[in-house]
């Protein structure tokens, strides 16, 4: 496994053949977000390494990441505030529709700015500890880095509310229940299940990962008749590629597929 952390000093990033592990590395903060960490995640994102297919996204010291950074919060006038929010809104369209698919491990806090960028991966896998909560109500600030789309669209615009308006956080068997989560583990079992998943996740064929992640969302956005018909599009697209040839083969061959 490859460490190439120099890319700063917030995250650590290590590599294992095509797997890529991204680590936010503030320990002592509880990964809390700041303005360097949102710029590391950008970077990592607009230019992966190259022959990465899976990332791994996680926390180090028992958190994922506990929101944003109020030690370092700035006032900012409203012109400001504007592109401070809409600088986290690309950054996390990155992780999202950047092309890899991201696995994240949640432990511990998964809190305002860090649930988020874990609502922006693909797949999220809770341990026993986290706690996944959106306490802006409570600090009298509003949420700015996408949750009002992104957490919205998992809980429902009505859960989301009372959860801001009280405070509320659930657990992981809670998250897994309300889809804040997609498989709840036990203690330090997280990142072993990302292995597993990231492994069989970068042997599928690449087109059809790429079109999971672009279409999907979209799609879920348009009217019905422009959902089916892009639907369609995609599905022509998928059926049609080398992807396509080498499953068909390797089903009437009874073998493993080979996509890389």
């Amino acid at each position: 496994m490859a460490d190439v952390s120099g890319q700063g000093n917030v995250t650590r990033v290590e590599i294992d053949g095509d797997i890529a592990t991204l680590a936010f590395d503030r320990p002592e903060k509880r990964n809390a977000m700041n303005d360097q960490l949102i710029a590391e995640l950008e970077a990592f994102f607009a230019q992966p390494p190259e022959g990465v297919h899976v990332v791994i996204l996680r926390g180090e010291g028992g958190h994922f990441c506990s929101g944003l950074d109020l030690s370092e919060h700035e006032h900012r006038d409203p012109i400001e505030g504007v592109y401070h929010s809409r600088n986290w809104h690309r950054v996390s369209e990155l992780i999202e529709f950047g092309g890899l698919p991201v696995i994240s491990v949640l432990t511990g806090a998964v809190i305002g700015g860090g649930l988020e960028i874990a609502a922006s991966t693909h797949v999220r896998i809770a341990e026993p500890d986290v706690r996944f909560q959106l306490p802006e109500g409570r600090r009298g600030i509003f949420v700015g880095g996408g949750a009002t789309v992104r957490v919205g669209r998992l809980l429902g615009a009505d859960r989301m509310r009372e959860m801001m308006l009280t405070g509320r956080n659930y657990g992981a068997e809670e998250g897994l229940s309300l889809g804040l989560c997609h498989y709840s583990v036990g203690s330090g079992e997280g990142h072993d299940l990302a292995r597993k998943l990231a492994r069989k996740i970068a042997d599928n064929a690449p087109f059809s990962n790429y079109l999971m992640l672009q279409a999907i969302s979209r799609i879920q956005d348009m009217p019905r008749s422009e959902g089916f018909f892009t639907e369609s599009l995609a599905a022509a697209m998928a059926q049609t590629s080398d992807g396509a040839k080498e499953g068909m083969r390797a089903f009437l061959e009874k073998r493993p597929a080979k996509f890389r």
